[in-house]
């Protein structure tokens, strides 16, 4: 009734499955809170283009990558695809990277997809086999700067596949220059979070893998995101021009005028109505002495910023 029956009650045993290799998704990517933002921050800058920038780093074991800064690279990009490394300018900004002890070297790169999602276009995996070729372990993260909202950032990591060169395959199967073996998966922290299917079509898993990414956070990155938006000191230093503060001045003068009538109109009528007629006369109608003080303060406090102001600059500078 039931070809093959259920295991062993049926007319037959199932064929046993044949092991599958997969691709090792043990590996993750810990990308500083710093490197995160400026990533997103360029390819913000970069709507509707692509950018592309190098990432800094080390390899802290077989399984580890910690991602550390991020730097970004002039390049040519149209709205699929980004390409041309300069390795004049990626020489000189490393050496001016440890000129302020950035001594970690490069371990991959990174480039924005605005819009359509995290995967690899040929161009990008021509690219990144550029980089594999110096250290099979590099890394090309991909970040989307729109679909990225506060709370969520739509990023991923990736490597390409290699695979044994055989005959039937052509020039290098894959067009990996590599023959390395996959390693086994170690782990199922690959499981959890499934792929798009947009990425699926775009030959994930084919011509090349994802790898776990996450943020790594200490207390000097708790300090930095806490002053993210905070003004810097140097604005306290920032002295207006004369012309715009003498005006301002003027302004704020003749309102003080119109203020002191009211406020002479205001004890005149104090005088003359009951307390229950100046209640009702003075709803809806602004307090003359408040408004007064507060205009006061604020001319004497921008007089004294400008003046102080004035007088460091002359010191200092």
């Amino acid at each position: 009734m039931f070809p093959g029956g259920f295991g062993g009650f049926g007319g037959g045993h199932a064929a046993p499955k044949r092991a599958v290799k997969t691709r090792d998704t043990a590996e993750t990517i810990y990308i500083a809170p710093l490197a995160l933002l400026k990533m997103l921050i360029h390819g913000r800058k970069g709507v509707p283009l692509e950018v592309m920038g190098l990432m800094l780093g080390e390899f802290v074991d077989e399984y580890t990558c910690h991602i550390v800064d991020v730097f970004a690279m002039p390049q040519s990009g149209t709205g699929v695809s980004v390409e041309a490394v300069d390795e004049v300018f990626q020489t000189q900004m490393l050496e001016l990277l440890r000129q302020t002890n950035r001594i970690q070297p490069v371990v991959g790169w990174y480039h924005s997809h605005p819009g359509f999602g995290c995967w690899l276009s040929h161009v990008d995996c021509e690219t990144q086999r550029s980089f594999e070729n110096i250290d099979k372990r590099a890394i090309a993260v991909v970040v989307d700067p729109i679909q990225s909202v506060r709370g969520k950032v739509v990023m991923d990591a990736f490597r390409l596949i290699t695979a044994d060169p055989s005959p039937a395959m052509g020039l290098g199967g894959f067009g990996m220059a590599s023959a390395s073996k996959p390693r086994q998966m170690t782990s199922n922290l690959g499981h959890l979070r499934k792929p798009s299917l947009q990425a699926i079509y775009h030959n994930l898993n084919r011509r090349y893998y994802s790898i776990n990414t996450t943020t790594s956070k200490d207390e000097l990155d708790n300090q930095m995101l806490l002053s993210i938006h905070q003004k810097g000191w140097t604005l306290a230093f920032a002295l207006k021009p004369w012309e715009e503060q003498r005006q301002k001045n003027i302004d704020q003068l003749k309102h003080i005028t119109v203020l002191l009538e009211e406020y002479q109109t205001r004890l005149n009528e104090e005088e003359t109505s009951t307390p229950l007629e100046l209640l009702i006369n003075t709803v809806g109608k602004r307090d003359p002495k408040k408004q007064l003080e507060e205009t006061v303060e604020v001319l004497a406090q921008n007089n004294i910023d400008q003046t102080l102001t004035s007088m460091l600059d002359t010191v200092i500078f």
